[in-house]
C-alpha cells in the first residue's frame, strides 16, 4: 500500500493524491515504485484537476472524467521520451514532456514549487535511463568485436655446443693378427672347402697341426 503522506509535502491536494494513488497502487509493475505526484491547481475552480505521477519506469498523467466519478490514465516510458522540461507562467507552471514521437504532452497550471520538483525528478530518471542505455549499447557494441589473435613469437632455439673436452673419438679398432697356427688352420680349410685335398688328409694335416702348436 502506497503512504498518501509522503506526496502531500508540497501543499497537493489531498483528496486528488488519495483518489489517484488508489488507482496507480494496482497499475504499478514489478519493482515499480511512485518517486513524485504533482496536482495541477486551476486558478479558478479546482474540483477535478489533473495530476502527473513519476515512478522509476514512466509518467502517469491522469485525468479525472465524468464528473470526477472515473478517470483516465495514459503513461509513457522514460525510452520514450526524449527530454522534458518546465515554464513558469502567471498561474502556476507547464510542464512539457516531449516524446520520441507525436506531439508534446503540455499540462497547465501545475504549482510552481511542485514543478519545479516534478521537472527535477523526471530529468534524473530521464538521464539515469539514457546513462544505462548507452552502457548497455557499448557492452553490446563490445561483444560483438572480433577477439584480436595475439600473435606470440617463436623463439628459435640454438643448441648449444659442446666443449671441446667433452668430444671423444671413437677408439680405433685395433686388428689383431692372426697367430701362425690359425693361420695355417685357415688355408688348410680353404683347401679341404676347395675339395683340393680329400678328409683325410684334412683330418691327417689338422692333427698335425694342432700337435705342434
Amino acid at each position: 500500500m502506497i503512504l498518501i503522506d509522503r506526496f502531500l509535502s508540497d501543499e497537493q491536494d489531498p483528496k486528488a493524491v488519495e483518489k489517484v494513488l488508489g488507482k496507480l497502487n494496482d497499475m504499478l509493475t514489478t519493482n515499480e515504485e511512485l518517486i513524485y505526484l504533482a496536482v495541477q491547481k486551476k486558478p479558478a475552480v479546482n474540483l477535478l484537476p489533473d495530476c502527473i505521477a513519476l515512478s522509476n519506469k514512466r509518467i502517469f498523467y491522469c485525468e479525472p472524467a465524468n464528473f470526477g466519478i472515473t478517470m483516465n490514465f495514459k503513461d509513457i516510458s522514460w525510452k520514450s521520451i526524449k527530454e522534458v522540461s518546465f515554464k513558469e507562467e502567471l498561474f502556476g507552471s507547464k510542464f512539457i514532456c516531449v516524446p520520441q514521437h507525436g506531439e508534446n504532452i503540455i499540462t497547465e497550471y501545475i504549482p510552481k514549487v511542485q514543478a519545479r520538483k516534478l521537472y527535477q525528478a523526471a530529468y534524473e530518471q530521464l538521464e539515469g535511463y539514457k546513462e544505462q542505455q548507452l552502457l548497455a549499447e557499448q557492452e553490446e557494441r563490445r561483444a560483438q568485436q572480433p577477439v584480436a589473435a595475439i600473435e606470440i613469437p617463436v623463439q628459435e632455439i640454438i643448441p648449444e655446443e659442446l666443449p671441446a673436452a667433452a668430444f671423444v673419438p671413437p677408439a680405433a679398432v685395433v686388428e689383431e693378427q692372426e697367430d701362425e697356427t690359425t693361420l695355417k688352420l685357415r688355408k688348410l680349410k680353404t683347401l679341404y672347402d676347395k675339395q683340393l685335398i680329400t678328409q683325410e688328409e684334412y683330418e691327417a694335416k689338422k692333427a698335425d697341426i694342432l700337435d705342434s702348436f
